[in-house]
């Protein structure tokens, strides 16, 4: 059997990929996606936690590896994705089949750096190994790209018996003990509080005079670690303490992995029914629930935050009209995180002619929540005020399945960890009569769930 792993071009011709992919499953009772992960500890892994319908995923190793570069790089994934996927040979339930795992960097023209070394623009892998977990049942999947001249009954015998022994071994191994983090050798923030408020007054005072409405500007908080970051830690600290956002995992290569645990929803295309929401607007949390109830009060009542919000429903209801039917829009409410209250609106329809989720991504990435209005204008300040890339922060993050369907969350609530170092990010939306300091004590709360999640109480 010749299998193993793929890089699929750029822009694909039209026809039979180079070869064929074969998805084989089995049930896997007994196997947690955590000691699955630990198992996987100096592979590539992958991780996505969705507890809104529950389904988890989980991955290691590398079956297929798709890359896209430039203003086409969407596109380029998509027609890359529908190639990986015609043909594909799958045996096992549905909910058990391959899904590519990535993401996109926040900009089109985004250069890995030093930070982001072993990040694309597009990246997306289809795990060797895959585990999935949807509310009793879990299944063990092996993926794997033959010649597109050998037969697939031919092999299945084959993949069946490698995956029955991985099965296997995972179920008799214990998972490697965890390591365990260190206090941080240092903690050092690269924008200080004074360059910080110089950018926030120049963008109020261009929006005091010119047709910038909003920007999203973000900080930086960078540790050092004496030994290895344990991102196994600090994903069962997301698990555990933020269960209603999206937890995900990118390590594309043993020791870079991108990590956090996100709120919001960019969009999750079933057949031809979308979802997305507009998050934002925040508020602190209170001691009490009355006092919790009271800052949600505020927050919905609040003229700046509501504008704010508003201008985030306007465009992404002006953006999907021309795609979709029967778009709900229903009234603006609060959710409420373990430590953050949002302003939250759902939205969801009908598309009108469904191709999957991808083309969604494009349309609506940047909303004004991440990168602000107008978007062409917000993105060019954000690219002169950020002194640091924001690489794959507040970007696209999710997973893709043979029907190209699939689930993206932004990339919030975030960092990313190379052997001994993390760099978290944080942003805050800058309107007309934004306050300096009350938007870095907003940065300050939302550094916090990985700030906590790697040990660091404040």
């Amino acid at each position: 059997m010749k299998s193993g792993r793929m890089q699929l071009p750029l822009a694909p011709s039209p026809g039979t990929p180079a070869g064929r992919l074969v998805s084989y499953s089995l049930p896997s009772p007994g196997i947690t996606p955590a000691g699955f992960l630990q198992h996987a500890l100096g592979h590539e892994r992958f991780y996505w936690q969705d507890a809104r319908q529950p389904i988890t995923y989980a991955g290691f190793g590398v079956a297929a590896e798709l890359f896209a570069w430039g203003e086409n790089r969407f596109s380029d994934i998509h027609r890359q994705a529908a190639a990986l996927f015609a043909g594909a040979v799958r045996q096992g339930p549905a909910p058990a089949g391959p899904r590519l795992i990535g993401g996109f960097a926040f900009r089109d023209d985004f250069t890995p750096d030093n930070t982001w070394t072993e990040f694309h623009p597009a990246h997306f892998i289809l795990p060797h190994f895959q585990l999935v977990q949807s509310g009793g049942d879990c299944w063990l999947t092996i993926n794997a790209i033959l010649p597109a001249d050998e037969d697939p009954a031919g092999t299945l015998p084959q993949l069946a018996a490698a995956l029955q022994a991985r099965h296997d071994w995972l179920r008799q191994q214990l998972p490697p003990a965890p390591a365990g983090m260190p206090p941080p050798a240092g903690i050092h923030y690269p924008l200080s509080l004074a360059d910080w408020t110089a950018k926030i007054n120049d963008a109020t005072g261009q929006m005091a005079g010119g047709p910038l409405q909003k920007v999203v500007l973000s900080r930086v908080c960078e540790l050092r670690y004496p030994g290895r970051v344990d991102v196994d830690q600090a994903l069962a600290y997301l698990d555990d303490h933020y269960p209603g956002c999206y937890r995900f995992l990118f390590e594309p290569r043993p020791g870079h992995a991108f990590f956090g645990a996100s709120p919001e929803l960019l969009a999750q295309v079933r057949g031809d029914q979308v979802a997305t929401m507009a998050l934002a607007g925040s508020i602190g949390r209170g001691a009490t629930p009355a006092e919790d109830t009271r800052l949600a009060a505020e927050l919905l009542a609040g003229d700046k935050e509501q504008r704010e919000h508003q201008m985030v429903v306007a465009a992404i209801r002006r953006r999907l009209a021309p795609l979709v039917r029967d778009l709900c829009v229903p009234p603006t409410g609060v959710l409420t995180l373990s430590n953050i209250q949002h302003l939250h609106t759902p939205i969801s329809g009908r598309l009108r002619h469904p191709a999957g989720v991808i083309p969604l991504l494009e349309l609506l990435h940047p909303t004004p929540a991440l990168g602000g209005q107008p978007r062409d204008l917000a993105l060019a300040f954000i690219q002169q005020a950020e002194p640091v890339p924001r690489g794959w922060f507040a970007a696209p993050i999710g997973w893709i399945d043979a029907d190209l369907d699939g689930t993206f969350a932004v990339a919030i609530r975030s960092a990313v960890a190379q052997t001994h170092r993390v760099w978290l990010y944080a942003g805050a939306g800058i309107v007309a009569g934004s306050d300096a300091n009350k938007e870095w004590a907003e940065t300050n709360l939302k550094f916090r769930p990985i700030l906590h999640a790697l040990g660091i109480a404040a």
